[in-house]
């Protein structure tokens, strides 16, 4: 069971605390996840064009590569001008949709409002709806206010939050691949 946990910006480092905090739990309660981490700041990602997913080279291709290998997924993104990103919504677009079918996933987002956390139900669940991935049904949001200034999350609802929606993803996908029962 590979878990892929992307953190979906070229910018900044909150998204990234908290993708991988949830990693390491997950990695800590379940050691039998295969836990890999996509930060997209560490790759030189091309601009989907419409060609063949096959096609790209370099960085590009890699990533399509870990994308689409993986089980299930922890997808976070910042929250830029009421939106996910430019980078996760190419990541999105490289990636042919099948991959994402009948995989499970879970979002996480940070950002400076406290409206944003709309983007979650708004946006990225319905990305999912269209690649026809099954939804942990909990989410987290991280507001600026809860990080200290070590850029380590500290709230204890967001932490719980947190914890529970780990527990939903690997619930989920357990059940998932659960042999089924005629």
């Amino acid at each position: 069971m590979k878990l892929l946990g992307i953190s979906g910006t070229i910018t900044g480092s909150k998204t990234r605390v908290v993708i991988q905090k949830m990693l390491e739990d997950i990695k800590c309660s379940h050691p039998e996840v295969d836990i890999e981490l996509l930060d997209l700041k560490a790759y030189d990602l091309q601009f989907c064009d419409g060609r063949n997913p096959a096609d790209y080279t370099g960085d590009t291709k890699k990533v399509i590569e870990m994308v689409s290998s993986a089980d299930f997924y922890l997808i976070g993104t910042p929250i830029f001008q009421g939106s996910i990103t430019g980078a996760l919504k190419n990541l999105f677009d490289l990636i042919p949709p099948q991959h994402f079918r009948n995989k499970v996933m879970g979002f996480a987002a940070t950002g400076g409002t406290y409206q944003h956390y709309l983007v979650i139900e708004n946006q990225l669940k319905p990305i999912a709806g269209y690649f026809r991935a099954f939804v942990a049904p909990g989410s987290v949001y991280a507001h600026n206010d809860h990080f200290n200034a070590q850029n380590e999350i500290v709230d204890p609802e967001v932490l719980k939050r947190m914890a529970s929606l780990s527990e939903e993803l690997v619930f989920m996908q357990k059940m998932l691949k659960e042999p089924q029962y005629s």
